[in-house]
C-alpha cells in the first residue's frame, strides 16, 4: 500500500515542502530502499525508524519498503526525516487512515525508544505551513513554542510515538502550542551590561553613541586594559530595541544553527559574536560541504566584534568585504547556492603595535618602524574604507577608575539613538536604506549639503591633514549623524569638527 506524508527540508533560511512517500509490497525478498538524495543521516534512519517502531510495540514489516522523498533532485540531509518516514509505515500498514494526516507537515528525529527529539529549523518550517496554508504542523514538544511564533499556524508539539498515533486517530485531544510574542519581547529584551558602569573614556563613548545612531562600523585602536572589549559589548544596549520582524530573522538563523535553547523560543536581544582571530573563512563567511550560516550571518541585526583585528588571517579579514556591502552572503557549493542574511555592525579592535603601547604615556613601546608597519598592513586599505570611524582608546587614568561617578546609563543614552535612527527613516524613505552608515555616493549629494562655513572648514582639514577621498565621504556621513543627533536641519561647522576626529587612522596619528 502507498502512502503520503508532507515534510520539509532547510536549504539556507528558508524551507521547502518534501513528500515522502512510502510504499509496502509483500512481493519480493524483505528491503527498506530509500531514494530521493537522502544524505548519510536521512539513510541511517531506516535503523532508527525500525527501533523506533518495534519498541513501541509495533510490528515491523518484513516486506519490500521503499520511501521516495520527492522532489528527487533536492538534496535531503539532517534527521528530520525520521518521523515522517515512521507515519508512513504506520499509515502504510493501514495502522492509521490516509486521511487523517493530510494537510499536516511532519517532522522530528527518532530515538530507539519511541521518544521524539527536536530538530534544527523548526521556525522557518512554520513559515513555509503558513505560506502553503497547510493543515498544521506536527512536530517534537521541544520545538513547539519555536514554531508557535508564527501566527496563523497550527502547532503541535508530540514527546513519542504512542502519543502521536492516538491523536491522529483521534483517541487523545491535544491543543494547540500558543506563543505570547508581546510578552517574550518585553522578558527577553533586557540587557544585563550597562553604560554607566564604564568609569572614563566619555570621548569613546561618545563615538560608540554616534556609530549606533548612524549604524557606523567603528574600529577602535588603543593599548591593552583600556576598555576597548567592555565598551564594545555594550554597544547593544544602546542600539534601537528589535522589531518583531528583525527578531524573527534573527531567531531563524539561529534554529537553522542549532543555538536557541529550550526556554527561548524568540531572540529579542540582538546578538553579538566574538569569533576568536583563529577562526577560517568558512567559520566566519559560511558555508563547508553542506552550506551553513557563519559568524557573520549569527551576528544578523547584531554586532560581530573582532578583537586583535591584525591577528586575523589576512583572507579571513577579507571576505568581511562582500557582506559589509551587501547586507547578505552568498555561498554557492556544488550542493546549492544560498543566501544569507548578514546585515550588522562591525566593531573591531586593535592595538596600535605589536605591543601595544606605541604613544602609551605610562609604558614604553619596544617595537621597530618595521615591526609597526608590518603589523598595521594585516589589515588591508578597502577593508579600513568600510569602517567610518577611527577611535583612539587611550589606558584609564587611576582617578577615573577610583572615582564613584556613574555616567550616563544605556537608557539614556538609546532614547537619543532611537530619536536619531527616525529622523533617518524618515528621510531615506524610498531609499531602500535606514540609516546615514548606508548612504551611497548620490545619498551624500542629496542629504549632505554644507553650508559655506562647515564647508570651509572641510577643505582646510583636508589640506592639512591630507585626508583622502574615502575620508571624505566618512566624514559626511558622520556629520550627517551627529546633526541627526542633535536634531539639526543643516551639517554645521562643530558637525564636521568631532567627525574630523572620528578619523584617526587617516590622520596618522599612530
Amino acid at each position: 500500500m502507498l502512502s503520503k506524508v508532507h515534510s520539509a527540508s532547510v536549504i539556507g533560511i528558508e524551507a521547502f515542502p518534501v513528500e515522502v512517500e512510502v510504499d509496502i509490497s509483500s512481493k519480493g525478498l524483505p528491503h527498506f530502499s530509500m531514494v530521493g538524495l537522502p544524505d548519510a543521516a536521512v539513510k541511517e534512519s531506516r535503523d532508527r525508524v525500525r527501533a523506533a517502531l518495534k519498541n513501541v510495540g509495533f510490528n515491523f514489516p518484513l516486506k519490500q519498503i521503499t520511501v521516495n522523498m520527492a522532489p528527487a533532485d533536492l538534496k535531503k540531509e539532517g534527521s528530520s526525516f525520521d518521523l515522517p518516514i515512521a507515519v508512513g509505515i504506520i499509515a502504510s500498514e493501514g495502522l492509521i487512515a490516509p486521511e487523517s494526516i493530510e494537510g499536516y507537515v511532519f517532522t522530528g528525529e527518532l530515538s530507539l525508544d519511541g521518544r521524539i527529539k527536536p530538530v534544527r529549523g523548526a521556525l522557518s518550517m512554520a513559515l513555509m505551513v503558513r505560506s502553503a496554508n497547510s493543515r498544521g504542523i506536527i512536530l517534537p514538544a521541544e520545538n513547539a513554542q519555536e514554531a508557535a511564533v508564527v501566527h496563523g499556524v497550527k502547532v503541535f508539539g508530540v514527546s513519542n510515538l504512542p502519543e502521536l498515533i492516538d491523536f491522529i486517530r483521534g483517541e487523545q485531544a491535544m491543543s494547540a502550542a500558543v506563543f505570547d510574542v508581546a510578552k517574550a519581547m518585553e522578558i527577553h529584551s533586557l540587557y544585563e551590561d550597562d553604560f554607566s558602569e564604564v568609569k572614563g573614556q566619555e570621548h569613546a563613548k561618545r563615538a560608540l553613541e554616534v556609530a549606533a545612531a548612524g549604524g557606523h562600523n567603528i574600529v577602535m585602536v588603543g593599548p591593552p586594559g583600556s576598555g576597548k572589549t567592555m565598551l564594545s559589548k555594550r554597544l547593544l544596549t544602546i542600539l534601537p530595541p528589535m522589531t518583531f520582524e528583525e527578531a524573527l530573522e534573527t531567531t531563524r538563523i539561529h534554529s537553522i544553527a542549532g543555538l536557541l535553547k529550550n526556554e527561548q523560543a524568540l531572540l529579542a536581544t540582538r546578538p553579538f559574536r566574538a569569533p576568536h582571530h583563529t577562526i577560517s573563512d568558512v567559520a566566519l563567511i559560511g558555508g563547508g560541504q553542506v552550506p551553513k550560516p557563519g559568524e557573520v550571518s549569527l551576528s544578523h541585526r547584531g554586532v560581530l566584534f573582532l578583537d586583535e583585528l591584525p591577528e586575523f588571517k589576512r583572507n579571513v579579514l577579507e571576505v568581511l568585504r562582500q557582506p559589509i556591502e551587501n547586507g547578505e552572503v552568498t555561498v554557492s557549493r556544488a550542493v546549492a547556492s544560498v543566501n544569507y542574511p548578514a546585515s550588522f555592525m562591525l566593531v573591531a579592535a586593535m592595538n596600535p603595535c605589536p605591543c601595544g603601547y606605541l604613544s602609551d604615556p605610562r609604558h614604553q613601546c619596544s617595537c621597530t618602524p618595521g615591526h609597526i608597519q608590518r603589523y598595521r598592513r594585516r589589515v588591508s586599505g578597502p577593508l579600513l574604507d568600510r569602517i567610518d570611524i577611527h577611535l583612539e582608546v587611550p589606558a584609564v587614568p587611576y582617578k577615573e577608575l577610583s572615582t564613584d561617578y556613574c555616567g550616563e546609563s544605556s537608557e539614556v543614552i538609546r532614547q537619543r539613538v532611537v530619536n536619531a535612527r527616525e529622523i533617518q527613516l524618515n528621510r531615506l524613505q524610498g531609499e531602500k536604506i535606514y540609516c546615514n552608515g548606508q548612504m551611497k555616493t548620490r545619498h551624500l549629494k542629496k542629504y549632505c549639503r554644507l553650508r559655506e562655513d562647515a564647508l570651509n572648514l572641510l577643505e582646510t582639514a583636508m589640506l592639512r591633514f591630507g585626508l583622502s577621498a574615502r575620508a571624505y565621504t566618512r566624514i559626511l556621513k558622520l556629520s550627517r549623524t551627529i546633526a541627526d543627533l542633535e536634531a539639526a536641519e543643516d551639517i554645521q561647522p562643530h558637525h564636521i569638527s568631532e567627525a574630523i576626529q572620528y578619523r584617526t587612522l587617516d590622520r596618522g596619528m599612530f
